[in-house]
């Protein structure tokens, strides 16, 4: 793809807020990790080095080899990456005798330069470092310092090398988006050309191109991103599109009957599969939360595999990944910390003979909602909250039971219904309710009860990578509580989780 902006990843918190806010500016970006920077950069027109929460004296630092692309592609270089080339290349890098965390004024900004065009003197920054550039590296310039940081951001002489110790990225940088796009379209010369029209266009023709005449099995699950992955391959491949629609056992109350009727009209061959009984079966007695996901996927590519014997000379397995799901299962640091699995994200088994095809496996959860804009799918559609592909089965903690899912369905149904009721489904990113496996002390008429607790759960958001949780108002926490309690039997107790991502994760398991 042309003008693609490469971010490498040095596993900073901050590296997709990076990706996001070049997306925000129309221009394409990938990530990689730093040790696996791609062989071929002739479609890189620049690149962009995280921070990390290494420091750069440190021994198991990272330490990638930059000699393609340092002084032949434009370089910006964030916190972490400013150090790495300063102390790498003649300058250093020495414990900062302040910590610099937090709100800074940029301030003695150089004159007539283009990373700095139409930044006011005195702009905010956020710093997130403990050690800072003592020396700027051989042939450096100092554009800008603070208070507290003498060499704030420099460039080298001779290079579109650039290193600035503040994040453009967060928030609390005001004018960091100007600063990124000063670097990308100023001096890099990128084109801000990625648009939700130029995706659809070169996603049809791309679709076509790999798929030819084949046949395409593609599971629908009603959400946003499978519906937006269908109404792609539907329009690359027509009629060869089957969609699969399968009840786990672990949908919302009514879900199943309310997903196959809301696709009746939008000219999708859709089929309902009822597999509830067998997904129940695989999870009897586990409790751990990652071997649940694992035989949901098991079960799930078991199913798709029995249904898409049924379609003749069927060669895809069409699927709604997007990009926060690939970006956490490809950890810098190795697999060991990767955050969850995704069994939307590995391969699949030798039996099931079908190659994997995935149109939004690059695009953010907002991208794909203006992707389905641009298509004409319904608002309402595109305006539904994510819902994690293992269902409720991860929103029970411990072990799965059809008396649990009855229990979670009911409380999650007065949950999503009275945020609709209320007037805020729309201004909440994703709720739920979770099932603890803690059972509470109550009192119901002149008995005394010994019943579940169960968690409300909603967050604000943009993309999944990062939310805070939503103040919804009392008085609705309060009517919503009393509605649970009154309404479902084997509930007594209510709680609010008012925990943001990070350091927690919006779902519970």
């Amino acid at each position: 793809m042309q003008n693609t902006v490469l971010i490498l990843d040095f596993g900073s918190q901050y590296t997709q807020l990076i990706a996001r806010r070049v997306r925000e500016l129309n221009i394409y970006c990938e990530i990689y990790p730093y040790h696996h920077i791609p062989e071929n950069l002739s479609d890189f027109k620049a690149v962009i080095l995280s921070g990390s929460p290494f420091s750069t004296r440190a021994e198991d630092a990272p330490h990638p080899d930059l000699s393609d692309i340092k002084g032949k592609l434009p370089v910006l270089a964030v916190c972490y990456g400013a150090q790495y080339l300063a102390h790498f290349h003649g300058g250093s890098v020495e414990p900062s005798n302040i910590r610099e965390y937090g709100r800074a004024k940029l301030s003695a900004i150089k004159a007539d330069e283009p990373l700095f065009k139409d930044i006011s003197e005195g702009t905010q920054v956020w710093m997130s470092h403990s050690d800072t550039i003592a020396e700027l590296p051989t042939n450096g310039v100092r554009l800008a310092s603070t208070k507290d940081v003498l060499n704030a951001a420099y460039r080298v002489e001779g290079e579109e090398t650039y290193g600035i110790q503040f994040h453009p990225e967060v928030y609390h940088t005001t004018e960091g988006k100007q600063v990124l796009q000063n670097f990308l379209v100023t001096i890099a010369g990128v084109e801000q050309s990625w648009t939700p029209a130029a995706f659809v266009d070169t996603t049809v023709e791309s679709l076509k191109e790999q798929i030819g005449d084949g046949k395409v099995v593609l599971g629908l699950s009603g959400g946003v991103d499978s519906t937006v992955a269908a109404i792609l391959l539907h329009k690359a491949i027509g009629n060869n599109l089957y969609c699969i629609f399968v009840n786990n056992g672990l949908l919302r109350k009514n879900e199943f009957t309310d997903v196959l009727h809301q696709y009746k009209d939008m000219g999708l061959n859709v089929k309902g599969v009822d597999a509830s009984a067998r997904f129940l079966d695989a999870l009897e007695g586990e409790k751990d939360p990652e071997a649940k996901r694992k035989a949901i996927g098991r079960v799930f590519i078991e199913v798709f595999d029995d249904e898409a014997h049924l379609v003749e000379d069927v060669d895809w397995l069409g699927q709604g990944t997007i990009y926060p799901d690939v970006i956490e299962s490809v950890s810098v640091n190795g697999p060991s910390v990767t955050i969850k699995s995704h069994h939307n994200v590995g391969g699949l088994p030798d039996y099931m003979k079908l190659k994997v095809v995935e149109p939004l496996r690059m695009l953010f959860k907002d991208e794909v909602r203006r992707v389905g804009a641009e298509m004409g799918i319904d608002k309402k559609l595109l305006g539904r909250h994510p819902f994690p592909g293992p269902g409720l089965a991860i929103r029970i903690l411990g072990d799965i039971t059809a008396e649990k899912v009855r229990i979670l369905q009911e409380v999650d149904h007065i949950f999503i219904q009275g945020l609709r009721d209320w007037n805020l489904y729309d201004s909440v990113w994703q709720a739920g309710a979770m099932l603890l496996p803690v059972q509470s002390v109550g009192v119901m008429g002149d008995e005394r009860t010994y019943e579940s607790v169960v968690a409300l759960r909603a967050v604000e958001s943009t993309d999944g990578m990062t939310a805070d949780w939503v103040n919804l108002p009392y008085e609705f926490l309060q009517e919503t509580s009393n509605h649970i309690i009154n309404r479902v039997k084997g509930v007594n107790r209510v709680v609010y989780d008012i925990s943001s991502k990070p350091p927690a994760t919006i779902e519970w398991e």
